[in-house]
């Protein structure tokens, strides 16, 4: 095992590999419920274990039903799997996946635990992803790359509907504090032929954000957590389920000023010498009701809303003090119906509703700008899920998003105003796919996959996939997968000038094409050792940048890397987990060719350790980042090659329990107390606490 651990290079795995004699408590388990899979094999894959890799569920050792629950007593809240009345399987279920790639998955009781505020926080955590986050609730400005792909080529999802808008100016990206973490039940990750399903925008992965659905008798959960930063956070949820009904409704509110002090030469410093600008307010609203109408059929609606007034965090220099408004909307509507007399047919059909409001404004010298940004979708999604024979499965739809988007624009500068205006585009997308599992024989399984896109702004293009698995020993299977991708520049890019950085449009712009591809092994060392290692790759060709104050195509990258996701159950009580991702992904031409991509460290590691017991709990996190290249709006005297330090980050959260029903929590974050640079000049605030309480009723 030791040998696996060569390959890290980096500080901390003695952490993971400190306890291998307590490695015999319990027998992992498998959730795939599909009992009619002729693949059979002692290596489940990921989405077949109870205990995801990255699921740090690892650091409890036993789900509990409630974080809060000191006495040890069985809740009365039943779960999904153990509620009778709940017969329809909810939307996109990682053991629906393909499982030719792995799908990682943080639930939410570690959500609770890692004392996450953002969807930001709760997947920094997982492999491949590096968050270049400047505090809690930064903007959505600072950068979100998963195995080297920006945060707009990856998919995002609610509840298997597209979020993303394809935005890209007036830091339109994905707003990833757009969604109340409380409403969350748990994230799943996915890549490789998953693609072919949701989207051949997909060069990083998918995230699938699962959200909470009422079960059992109603119950009231809320906190109220303060700390440094002037931060103070209230959520409240409250669900449940009388006969064919379930609900839950979620409310949070979140404020921090994240005002502290920053050394000289740090951006947007201000002459206090305090970080400037960098306030932020959200409210975030959910709600869900569902539906069982008999025992083939139901219906689940979810909305979603979200207010949102920041300052906006650059990366370069003099200070700047734009600000950004963000108001979102989503809503969705989900059936789902079996087929026949069996379960070997399923059939779900779901329709969304999707808007974002952004507004940029600010001052700039003399000079006054102020950008807006309307973005309308309508989503529809209809799927079969079809167990063609018992070693053959189908899944084969149906997607339509049609988009509008609506800017005004207003600068005062004179060298903008004949700019000024208001552009009205709409785009028309449909596409075609199927994914197509074989099981041949016991031990061996194929996923191929298509997708068949007709868009309204640049034709029609085909995008395939394939990926296989072999178990090759009882502890050992091996998978690989190669999946063809096209990510279409956003109306922004060809149409709308960014009064924020005066960038122009381009209406020439090319779709970045390429493929991406893996290659991995997973490892049983024992009963509670398991292990994913994954070789990863991409080259995507007329990659969208800016030159010389334009959008083009600036020209081919290519990314290989490394992913390594370990859990170790230590004994009663104990357990630990440990992620580390390598990502080298390097300019092929022009000016900065040979270059490593900015704002992309080579080295991340995440890992923890924790224990509970009888409601207590103790959670230590170690993050250690090597470091990313300064590219963008750079220090005078920076040179392109120029890397910010690595640093080492420890956290430590835990659980107080005070009476059956109420709970202190208590997050301790930076440790060590170290101002680290995160990226290009944007430093950590140091040492920052967070207290709360915690109750359910």
């Amino acid at each position: 095992m030791k040998k696996n651990f060569l390959l890290l290079k980096v500080a901390l795995p003695s952490l993971l590999i400190s306890f291998p004699s307590f490695a015999a408590e319990s027998e992992i388990k498998q959730i795939n419920t599909d009992k009619s899979t002729q693949f059979i094999s002692a290596i489940p894959s990921l989405s077949e274990i109870e205990l995801p890799t990255t699921n740090a569920e690892l650091l409890t050792q036993q789900s509990t039903p409630s974080q809060i629950n000191p006495e040890n007593q069985p809740e009365t809240e039943q779960t999904p799997s153990d509620d009778p009345d709940i017969s329809i399987e909810a939307i996109a279920e990682p053991d629906n996946l393909p499982q030719s790639t792995p799908t990682y998955v943080i639930d939410q009781e570690e959500i609770q635990k890692q004392g996450a505020t953002s969807l930001a926080d709760i997947l920094k955590r997982m492999p491949g992803f590096a968050i270049n986050d400047v505090g809690h609730g930064a903007d959505t400005h600072t950068g979100t790359y998963y195995r080297g792909a920006s945060i707009n080529q990856s998919v995002f999802l609610i509840n298997g509907r597209p979020i993303n808008n394809n935005v890209n100016t007036y830091h339109g990206g994905t707003d990833l504090n757009s969604i109340p973490v409380e409403a969350i039940e748990r994230v799943e990750l996915y890549s490789g032929t998953a693609s072919a399903l949701y989207g051949s925008s997909a060069f990083g992965g998918v995230v699938n954000i699962i959200t909470k659905q009422g079960y059992g008798k109603p119950k009231l959960s809320a906190s109220a957590e303060f700390g440094s930063l002037s931060l103070n956070n209230q959520q409240v949820s409250y669900g449940g389920s009388s006969d064919n009904v379930k609900y839950n409704f979620s409310f949070e509110r979140f404020f921090t000023d994240n005002r502290y002090r920053v050394p000289v030469g740090a951006a947007n410093r201000d002459n206090q010498g305090f970080l400037s600008n960098a306030d932020t307010a959200t409210s975030t609203y959910f709600g869900s009701i569902g539906l069982d109408l008999d025992k083939k059929n139901s219906l689940n609606l979810d909305v979603t809303k979200l207010s949102s007034r920041r300052g906006l965090i650059y990366f370069g220099f003099p200070l700047q003090r734009d600000r950004l408004d963000h108001d979102g909307l989503n809503v969705g509507l989900s059936w789902k119906t079996r087929l026949g007399n069996g379960e070997s047919s399923n059939l779900t059909t779901s329709i969304g509703y999707n808007q974002d409001y952004f507004s940029t404004y600010g001052p700039t010298g003399a000079f006054y700008r102020t950008g807006a940004l309307d973005t309308q979708q309508l989503t529809a999604r209809v799927e079969h899920e079809w167990k063609v024979s018992s070693n053959n499965k189908l899944r084969w739809g149906l997607d339509l998003k049609n988009t509008d988007l609506t800017d005004d624009v207003l600068s005062t500068n004179p060298t903008s105003i004949a700019k000024n205006g208001t552009e009205d585009r709409s785009l028309l997308n449909t596409a075609l796919f199927a994914v197509n599992t074989w099981n041949i024989g016991e031990n061996f399984l194929i996923d191929l996959g298509l997708r068949q896109t007709f868009d309204s702004q640049f034709g029609n293009y085909l995008n395939p996939s394939v990926g296989l698995r072999y178990a090759v020993t009882p502890i050992v299977a091996v998978r690989g997968s190669w999946a063809g991708g096209q990510r279409n520049p956003g109306l922004d890019q060809l149409y709308i000038y960014d009064t924020v950085h005066g960038w122009d449009p381009n209406p020439d712009l090319r779709p970045e094409t390429g493929s991406t591809w893996s290659a991995g092994v997973d490892v049983n060392f024992s009963e509670n050792l398991i292990g994913q290692f994954t070789y990863f790759g991409s080259s995507i060709g007329d990659r969208l940048g800016v030159i010389a104050g334009k959008w083009a195509n600036i020209g081919l990258v290519d990314t290989n890397g490394l992913e390594a996701a370990l859990q170790l159950k230590i004994a009663a009580g104990w357990s630990t987990f440990l992620n580390y991702t390598y990502t080298d992904s390097q300019i092929k031409t022009g000016s900065e060719k040979g270059l490593q991509l900015g704002l992309i460290p080579y080295s991340v590691l995440q890992t923890g350790v924790g224990y509970q017991n009888a409601g207590w709990q103790a959670n230590l996190y170690v993050t250690y980042n090597s470091g990313a290249r300064r590219s963008i709006f750079a220090n005078p005297g920076d040179k392109p090659t120029d890397f910010a330090p690595s640093f080492v980050n420890f956290d430590l959260s835990g659980c107080i329990p005070l009476t059956s029903n109420l709970g202190l929590t208590v997050y301790l974050e930076n440790l060590l107390g170290e101002q680290y640079e995160r990226v290009n000049r944007i430093y950590s605030p140091g040492f920052t606490f967070r207290l709360g309480l915690s109750a359910n009723f």
